[in-house]
């Protein structure tokens, strides 16, 4: 938000207050209109990112509406697609997780759904939308793009939309932003959740390491990253692993005995404990998947190591977000809005980074 200073921006707040509290007035009827919706699996900083984009577009003169639970709601319509004034998004940067909700939808898989969710922004006015997502949720709304024209002739000619709505709505502009903690999208350097997420586990880690000094134990740990390794690479070097399994990198055949020799090596020099960390998603070269069971068999009968496993699960996605993922979520969400709010015709689809 440069170049604005903090007493415009208080004034702008208080105007569009008023202007919202009193109701749409005539002069505002052909305003432009933008909705925002989470959607996929939850990450820290989606909430900075959804009151950056309400906030800037409220501030630019656009109406803001919130799409709860995510392509669910924007199928369903009715309640789940609300109106937003500056106060809905208050108090809500360092909350965790959602709080306009997101869920997975198979019905807008189908082209019925997304009619239904075309309808149900036509008859509002709506033809922005924002998302903040992983590489599913994108896709998504990019298919939708694509196909919206489709939409709005088949809306009209069943009579379910009317022409002036057609008119208003004759295109759809689409910005996304990537909320995911598994820092797996090309075009950003980082996503939004990821440095939370990175957090929890150089906690666990922490954790571990000083039951695990205790009793001379071995500690295997799964971290989530789906088909990405970023968390378990860098957590491994945060986290001073003695080895890392990720799925970029798979081990060549014999990599068993060349992780249980370093493993040895290091307990020889006097570490009281070992530290696997392994992705989700790991895989060896001929693809097979490696599960922290087998890792644990590896070292228990290579070595006789007292071995535990760890799989820290959602752990890594709930609790607040960090003051980067604050930032940045607060960053890519008003750059999202200023797209939209720049754009007077029809753009190509966007996609926010860092």
């Amino acid at each position: 938000m440069a170049g604005f200073s903090p007493s415009q921006l208080k004034g702008k707040r208080l105007s569009f207050g008023r202007t919202l509290s009193e109701g749409v007035n005539a002069h505002l009827a052909n305003e432009k209109r933008m909705a925002v919706f989470t959607s996929g699996g939850d990450a820290q900083g989606m909430n900075a990112a959804l009151r950056a984009i309400v906030r800037l577009a409220l501030f630019h003169g656009m109406k803001a509406y919130a799409v709860y639970e995510g392509y669910q709601g924007l199928v369903d319509g009715g309640d789940f697609i609300k109106e937003c004034d500056w106060s809905t998004v208050s108090n809500i940067i360092q909350c965790g997780g959602t709080v306009i909700g997101t869920a997975r939808c198979k019905e807008f898989r189908e082209r019925e759904g997304r009619l239904k969710a075309a309808e149900n922004l036509i008859t509002r006015g709506i033809n922005n939308l924002a998302i903040i997502g992983g590489d599913g949720s994108l896709t998504g709304a990019s298919i939708f793009k694509e196909e919206w024209s489709g939409l709005v002739q088949e809306l009209l000619e069943s009579k379910r939309v009317t022409e002036e709505e057609a008119a208003v709505c004759s295109y759809l502009n689409v910005v996304g932003l990537v909320g995911s903690i598994d820092n797996d999208m090309c075009g950003t350097d980082m996503t939004i959740g990821t440095d939370s997420a990175l957090h929890r586990i150089i906690e666990a880690i922490d954790c571990l390491t000083s039951t695990a000094a205790s009793h001379q134990r071995s500690f295997v740990l799964e971290v989530m990253g789906r088909h990405c390794g970023y968390l378990a690479q860098m957590a491994g070097i945060a986290g001073c692993a003695d080895w890392v399994l990720i799925p970029e990198n798979p081990p060549e055949p014999g990599w068993e005995d060349t992780m249980c020799q370093k493993v040895h090596q290091c307990r020889e020099r006097g570490r009281r404990l070992s530290l696997v960390v392994m992705a989700e998603g790991a895989v060896d070269t001929k693809n097979k998947p490696i599960t922290s069971q087998y890792v644990k068999e590896v070292l228990e009968t290579k070595l006789q190591h007292d071995t535990r496993i760890t799989v820290l699960g959602h752990v890594q996605r709930g609790g607040k977000p960090s003051a980067y993922d604050r930032l940045i979520g607060c960053r890519m969400g008003a750059a999202a809005a200023i797209v939209l709010v720049q754009a007077d015709r029809e753009i190509p689809p966007h996609m926010v980074g860092v």
